[in-house]
């Protein structure tokens, strides 16, 4: 059940995100099933597989990012329209107001651990996406090479 409950969340709040950054009417499932799926890997590997957050974070950009350029081949729309609402349920939002609160009243020791939060959080994220990319170029210029060898 509980299973459940994260993903019909995840991908509502990714819908509801791609609605405020107007992505196109067609793109709205597929969109909220790539941040379910994002969102889900993340929360499986927090919850039964005790991974670190750099980790499950990393890994879940991954699967946005490789679902995002599926995605965006079969509807034919960029990458980014998958990306960007996508990202919403991976958004380290909770720690960063809590560095914020912590540093307001004066609790430096507790900001830095948040800020610490963030920091992997948002590293793995942009490392995920990256990795993500380096893969897409490896198999265009592959698929590229094998068509040229083909044609001699």
């Amino acid at each position: 059940m509980v299973f459940l409950i994260n993903f019909i969340f995840s991908m509502l709040s990714t819908i509801t995100f791609g609605i405020i950054t107007n992505i196109p009417r067609k793109a709205f499932i597929t969109c909220g099933l790539t941040g379910a799926m994002g969102w889900m890997t993340f929360w499986t590997c927090q919850t039964y597989l005790d991974q670190n957050i750099g980790f499950s974070n990393f890994l879940a950009a991954m699967v946005i990012g490789l679902m995002s350029i599926f995605f965006s081949r079969r509807k034919q729309m960029p990458v980014i329209v998958f990306n960007v609402p996508s990202l919403v349920p991976l958004v380290p939002g909770g720690p960063a107001y809590l560095a914020v609160r912590e540093m307001m009243d004066q609790n430096f020791d507790a900001s830095m651990q948040y800020i610490a939060i963030v920091l992997v959080t948002s590293g793995a994220i942009a490392l995920g996406f990256m990795f993500t990319n380096v893969i897409e170029r490896f198999l265009k210029r592959t698929t590229a090479t094998l068509k040229r060898d083909r044609r001699r």
